[in-house]
C-alpha cells in the first residue's frame, strides 16, 4: 500500500485546513487509514482513524469536536478536516494504514505497516 499525504501548511489561530491521503494498492476489508502527528520533541500521537469494516470513525479526545475523518471511496482518498485550530496542533501529521490491524490497537502508531510522507502543520497564535 501507498499512501501520499498532502494539505498542510501554515494558518492562523482559528483557521481550518484539510489534510488528504490517498491510498493505492491492496487492500483487505480490515483496511484502516489513520492520521498521527508528531510535535517538536514529543511522541507521535493518535488523531483521527477510518475503518473499512463498518466504516467507522475515531478522533482522539484532544481535537474531537474540532477534527473530522471522512473517506472517498471513489477516490480512496480520507481527509481530515482541522477546525479551530490552535498553535497546540502545530506538528507534522503522518498518514498511515494497516490491513490487519486489531481495534485494540487502532490508536497505537506501531501497529501500522504503512506511512505516507509527513506534512507540516503549522498554527501561529
Amino acid at each position: 500500500v501507498q499512501l501520499q499525504a498532502s494539505g498542510g501548511g501554515l494558518v492562523q489561530a482559528g483557521g481550518s485546513l484539510r489534510l488528504s491521503c490517498a491510498a493505492s494498492g491492496a487492500t483487505s476489508s480490515r483496511f484502516v487509514m489513520a492520521w498521527f502527528r508528531q510535535a517538536p520533541g514529543k511522541e507521535r500521537e493518535f488523531v483521527a482513524a477510518w475503518r473499512r469494516n463498518g466504516g467507522y470513525t475515531y478522533v482522539a479526545d484532544t481535537v474531537k469536536g474540532r477534527f473530522t475523518i471522512s473517506r472517498d471511496n471513489a477516490k480512496n482518498t480520507v481527509y481530515l478536516q482541522m477546525n479551530s485550530l490552535n498553535p497546540e496542533d502545530t506538528a507534522v501529521y503522518y498518514c498511515a494504514a494497516d490491513n490487519s490491524i486489531i481495534l485494540s490497537g487502532l490508536r497505537d502508531f506501531v501497529q501500522y505497516d504503512y506511512w505516507g510522507q509527513g506534512t507540516l502543520v503549522t498554527v501561529s497564535s
